[in-house]
């Protein structure tokens, strides 16, 4: 299990399963962010607790952003409507975790900006990303 919290800690997060890998969006708004994400569904995989604020792109965007309200931090996020599994795909920000908890993890690269599509893993783990 890994459990992720805002710095304050008012906003925590758990994911049930480990995840096998980490992934780094350079859209807008992770890249802004600072995020790494990894995923699942949120009240069965994932579950969140304490007071949140929300951002969803202006531009019809399908994603609401999680905020911790105290201290600022992106905790998560949540997609609008359920999926076709009758579940909502969510990603927590594993940078909210302790570093040892994910430093091992490799880390895969998905182009939110141009293409949609995932790219190539280059062989780093988080622990070397933040050397």
């Amino acid at each position: 299990m890994l459990k992720g919290t805002c710095h304050c800690g008012q906003v925590n997060w758990t994911l049930a399963e480990d995840p096998e890998s980490i992934t780094a969006c350079n859209c807008t708004l992770c890249r802004r962010y600072g995020a790494l994400w990894a995923y699942g569904y949120i009240g069965h995989d994932v579950h969140s607790a304490g007071k949140t604020k929300i951002y969803r792109r202006k531009d019809n965007g399908t994603i609401d952003y999680h905020f911790c309200s105290e201290c600022g931090c992106v905790t998560h996020y949540v997609e609008d409507a359920d999926g076709k599994t009758g579940k909502r795909w969510t990603g927590v920000n594993v940078r909210m975790c302790d570093p040892s908890a994910i430093s091992a993890l490799p880390i895969d690269h998905f182009d939110g900006h141009d293409s949609l599509e995932d790219l190539p893993r280059d062989g780093r783990t988080v622990a070397e990303m933040w050397s």
